[in-house]
């Protein structure tokens, strides 16, 4: 076996672990985070998302699984993500206000009955807290997915907010768990929307 080979096996096999790790602890705080955006979503409620760099992907898959689909056709379902608006983004940027880009979108779109997602993977986050102060100003519930335990974030969480914490992971390895939780996720906003 290559020095290559020995390289990906040890990389699949780390990745395996951490998998397992994740879906031990995780799995009560998927569903209690799934039930809250179901619900929001059933109350009329949209859901507003934001991240930083490569999170933002992931960020823009669950808004684009709501609002085409999952796997089975459904009705849209209304979401928003924060940071796929290129021109709003750069133009708050531009006026040096970098740690409002997403806070100020929050406050001009959401209401009492909508709900942040913030995807958390690392780097810099002094934007990503103001969003979630402005969204609970607007009485929004916020659910976060976090590659991190016990951050400065978790500390600004209220009681019905929710947060799904991996295990201390850099983002290159949180990122993959983080599009299976999503896609558990997706799963169950449809279940619990509209049944198996």
């Amino acid at each position: 076996m290559s020095n290559s080979e020995q390289q990906i096996n040890q990389h699949f096999a780390s990745h395996m672990e951490q998998i397992a790790q994740a879906a031990s602890t995780t799995a009560p705080m998927i569903d209690k985070a799934a039930s809250a955006l179901a619900n929001t979503l059933l109350t009329d409620g949209k859901i507003l998302a934001c991240a930083n760099g490569n999170a933002n992907i992931l960020a823009q898959y669950f808004c684009t699984t709501l609002l085409n689909r999952f796997d089975q056709d459904r009705p849209a379902l209304p979401a928003i993500n924060l940071g796929a608006d290129a021109t709003t983004y750069s133009a708050i940027c531009r006026d040096n206000r970098f740690n409002d880009t997403f806070s100020r979108q929050v406050r001009a779109l959401g209401r009492p009955a909508d709900l942040l997602l913030v995807v958390v993977d690392d780097g810099h986050k002094a934007n990503l807290i103001q969003a979630i102060q402005v969204a609970h100003d607007r009485e929004m519930t916020v659910v976060v997915l976090s590659a991190k335990e016990k951050t400065d974030i978790t500390s600004l969480l209220h009681p019905e907010d929710h947060e799904i914490a991996l295990d201390n992971l850099s983002p290159s390895s949180a990122s993959p768990i983080f599009l299976l939780i999503i896609n558990a996720l997706c799963a169950l906003i449809d279940d619990k929307i509209f049944g198996s």
